[in-house]
């Protein structure tokens, strides 16, 4: 996939591109992309308040996204 990024006049980028042969191919994988910005149903609200909860209980639970990738950088 060939991806162009567009940054403001600062270099800060803010938006991505793509050809319209890739949104097409990510429409037919995942139809529903265009709702992606509607309201989360009820399930999922709860699933995160469960989540939340859980990292209150036990916060050192919760890491860095970067030492996963580490974790999965040594797994190959």
């Amino acid at each position: 996939m060939s991806v162009n990024y567009v940054s403001d006049n600062s270099g800060q980028t803010i938006a991505v591109q793509i050809s319209i042969e890739d949104w097409k191919r990510i429409k037919n994988k995942y139809p529903d992309v265009d709702e992606l910005d509607g309201p989360l149903p009820e399930w999922q609200k709860q699933l995160i308040d469960q989540r939340l909860a859980a990292i209150a209980q036990n916060p050192d639970r919760l890491h860095p996204i970067d030492e996963l990738f580490s974790e999965l950088d040594k797994e190959d």
